[in-house]
């Protein structure tokens, strides 16, 4: 059995910077995979500030997560939408665009999606 693990978002194993100063994630990285923090600046859509990076038609990572701070909308590639916001959890499967609602950043934490997203 592998011992306790701490490690802290605030000294990340690795920051991601996002297209166009719209944002980054902050990633610590386990055996069991990454947990990561990502801040996402109002005006910041997928399509336009990590599609680049990622080189797919929509996002392709499947996401647990927790809101923060913000709202975001979520829009799957079969058209279904949901916006999130502080304290809901959001499941999300691949295939979906999203973008950040209103003029608050978007802080979210997720510990399934994020150890490949926004990875040239």
């Amino acid at each position: 059995m592998a011992g306790m693990i701490r490690k802290q978002l605030d000294s990340p194993d690795e920051v991601r910077k996002f297209e166009q100063g719209m944002g980054y994630l902050e990633l610590v990285t386990l055996d069991s995979g990454g947990v990561g923090r990502a801040t996402f600046q109002p005006g910041w859509r997928w399509s336009e500030h990590v599609k680049p990076i990622a080189g797919t038609d929509s996002c392709q990572a499947a996401h647990a997560g927790y809101v923060l701070a913000g709202r975001m909308t979520v829009r799957m590639d079969d058209g279904q939408e949901e916006t999130f916001g502080p304290g809901d959890v959001m499941i999300c499967p691949p295939g979906h665009d999203a973008w950040v609602e209103g003029d608050t950043a978007c802080v979210a934490l997720d510990w399934q999606g994020f150890v490949d997203y926004a990875k040239r």
